[in-house]
């Protein structure tokens, strides 16, 4: 099993290396830790999907340092770049048509015309982005379907030596994956809630979101599957108390349960502490997780998607 290696000028010089070689890399971005890899390489990216037991038809978000970067994978009409150039960098993906001289692997589309481009916030994975000179593919860097990881020891724990490097820069500071919207439909269309909140959209675009048009075997986006970031032990929702068995994880003021999100019900913060809040309480001495009620505002939308979709029941 790799080592997390702490982020410096060497560890990321290390990691893009390897990443120009054709091997898995873990990165921290300011949303959860990814999963890297050269995403022109078809080799490297079916790496992703094997590494996390993935279905190949459930596409990758591709991230990029610049806007520039993201011109030469997708196409970029003026009114995405308004709107890039307002939340980028940032907690947000976009999904638009590809580009026919892209150069990406067809994987990172699961066969769609479009793609998910993000440039992310976080500082040392836009420096690794930079070293690589080439667009990464990096979803979540966990086992496909299971609690998303925010910190480099969640990756070693749970991808454990599929992965060639991990570069440790602390824990995530928002928690949770990004926004994702689909500006290759009009009005563009909501697929994901994340960092960014519905409402911010909504006022830069001056008009509401429109519905996914999406399937559950051709979503257009990760984290659209029903039963996703799941630990192993049952999530019950909206719980004012916990069951015999039961671990509580709490929102707001709540002396009695196990672990709090926010004591004093900041939706950040409990964002922040979501995954790693499940991932403590998924434990054998638990028969399930009870959540108290977070409210469907802003982050809470996020918080209570991720809820759901572990709370789902699964095949």
């Amino acid at each position: 099993m790799p080592r997390p290696l702490q982020i410096s000028d060497e560890s990321i010089d290390l990691a893009a290396k390897a990443l120009r070689s054709g091997e898995l890399v873990a990165f921290p971005t300011e949303t959860v830790y990814g999963l890297g890899a050269d995403a022109t390489d078809d080799d490297a990216v079916a790496k992703i999907f094997e590494a996390k037991n993935r279905p190949r038809f459930n596409p990758l978000i591709v991230h990029v340092p610049d806007i520039e970067s993201a011109k030469r994978i997708v196409e970029f009409p003026p009114q995405t770049e308004a709107i890039a150039t307002r939340f980028w960098p940032g907690a947000i993906s976009f999904v638009l048509p590809r580009r026919p001289d892209s150069g990406l692997s067809l994987l990172v589309s699961a066969g769609l015309p479009t793609v998910a481009v993000r440039m992310p916030v976080h500082e040392e994975a836009r420096k690794l982005l930079c070293a690589v000179g080439r667009p990464i593919a990096a979803p979540s860097a966990n086992s496909s379907g299971r609690i998303s990881p925010t910190t480099a020891q969640h990756v070693a724990n749970d991808l454990g030596d599929r992965v060639s490097v991990i570069l440790d820069g602390g824990p995530c500071k928002f928690g949770v994956e990004s926004t994702v919207v689909d500006l290759s439909v009009s009005p563009p269309a909501l697929l994901r809630p994340g960092g960014v909140t519905a409402e911010a959209l909504e006022e830069a675009l001056g008009h509401p979101l429109g519905k996914p048009i999406s399937s559950p075997d051709s979503p257009k986006s990760p984290g659209m599957l029903k039963s996703h970031y799941a630990p192993t032990l049952p999530v019950r929702m909206n719980a004012n108390a916990a069951r015999t068995g039961e671990a509580l994880l709490g929102f707001g003021p709540a002396p009695e349960c196990t672990m709090n999100l926010s004591e004093i019900g900041n939706l950040t913060e409990a964002a922040a502490n979501l995954f790693a809040h499940m991932h403590q309480l998924d434990d054998p001495r638990w028969t399930g997780i009870a959540v108290m009620p977070v409210p469907e505002i802003g982050l809470g939308r996020a918080i209570n998607d991720r809820l759901r979709r572990a709370a789902a029941l699964r095949d």
